[in-house]
């Protein structure tokens, strides 16, 4: 593990001197990407200090005790002893994930897409409780919510909603979320006081840069029309919202939440990359069985991931069998626990997988 340790500390020394460089300073994308590095490498120096430490402190404690001349040293090294190796396993364990390699699209921001599945109204209603779920959860991270496009519910709530988040390592965190989402629980609608079952489909696509694809903009038929739905003046009077055509795939992304018709085609251009992209990115992902086995992976769209009951008060993640009866805080945006359980489990199956190449 040292070894490992010390290339990681090697690295952290080079790039802790590329980023004070004016060149790289004013190579704006290559320097944020140096000062995620820095930051990631940092912590594992931190740690591998505190092993270094705790390494020393049992070498030299064995080393008293072998001695065996001061009998009061002796006693107090036997303690030494046992507290660093109590401590070692746990460490050694946490510096393990630590040095799992990460997937470069981890740190990306993420689009995310929500759309009401079966249930009529009472999914919409739902669509619309995840997006606050998620927007409350986004804002306790420090993270910002960009609405690129959505279709408001007849009864609340959405039948779709799509929104940009930004922020740090966003698709490495939310990417768990991708799948279908169930919520149990009498709809407003209900007259007989019945328990109704209704889903919703949640889609995270890692935010794609202009360099991930080549976008051939021949391919794309851009439509210009008016604004729908509530907004200000403009609205209904000028062609700011855009709808494009990716002729080779038939996808369509519109955007009509921003007053002017660039912004709009800005937004609906970075949404359309990001669908392309993810398909790219699930046609590797299915020709690695390693991921396709994951049990937590974002494959499969139509897999119920996760149940919302609301007569016991219970939230239910089906990938790991994680029941937590504490839905009025996580339908507040209080996903974070789900969150590490799921990761904790990524974080095993690749380690498991790296140790079985080795």
């Amino acid at each position: 593990m040292i070894d490992k340790l010390n290339i990681v500390k090697q690295r952290f020394d080079e790039v802790s001197d590329l980023i004070i460089q004016p060149d790289i300073m004013a190579d704006q994308q290559r320097y944020i990407k140096l000062n995620k590095e820095y930051k990631d490498l940092k912590l594992i120096v931190e740690k591998r200090e505190i092993y270094i430490d705790l390494q020393n402190n049992i070498t030299e404690a064995e080393e008293i005790i072998a001695d065996g001349s001061d009998a009061e040293m002796v006693e107090m090294a036997k303690m030494q002893l046992e507290e660093a190796k109590v401590q070692l396993p746990d460490l050694e364990d946490e510096i393990r994930f630590m040095l799992i390699p990460k997937s470069p699209e981890d740190v990306k921001n993420a689009v995310v897409e929500l759309r009401a599945g079966t249930g009529g109204d009472e999914a919409s209603i739902f669509a619309g409780d995840l997006y606050r779920m998620y927007t409350k959860y986004c804002e306790s991270k420090g993270w910002s919510v960009n609405v690129v496009d959505f279709n408001e519910g007849t009864s609340g709530g959405y039948k779709e909603i799509i929104f940009e988040v930004n922020g740090e390592d966003v698709y490495g965190t939310l990417k768990f979320e991708a799948g279908v989402h169930r919520v149990q629980r009498v709809p407003q609608t209900e007259t007989q006081g019945r328990v109704h079952t209704s889903a919703a489909t949640v889609m995270v696509l890692p935010e794609a840069e202009e360099f991930d694809v080549q976008l051939d903009m021949s391919e794309v038929r851009i439509e210009r029309t008016t604004s729908t739905g509530p907004g200000g003046q403009s609205v209904n009077t000028t062609y700011s919202a855009i709808k494009l055509h990716h002729e080779p795939t038939g996808m369509i992304v519109k955007c009509q939440d921003e007053k002017s018709s660039h912004k709009n085609l800005e937004k609906a251009l970075k949404v359309l990359r990001s669908r392309l992209y993810e398909l790219e990115l699930a046609k590797k992902e299915a020709a690695d069985s390693e991921k396709r086995k994951s049990m937590v992976s974002s494959g499969d769209r139509s897999a119920k991931i996760r149940t919302y009951n609301y007569p016991q008060g219970r939230v239910t993640d089906h990938r790991i069998g994680l029941t937590l009866y504490d839905l009025p805080n996580i339908m507040n945006g209080d996903i974070q626990k789900i969150l590490d359980e799921l990761m904790l489990v990524e974080n095993t199956e690749k380690l498991k997988a790296s140790e079985d190449v080795m």
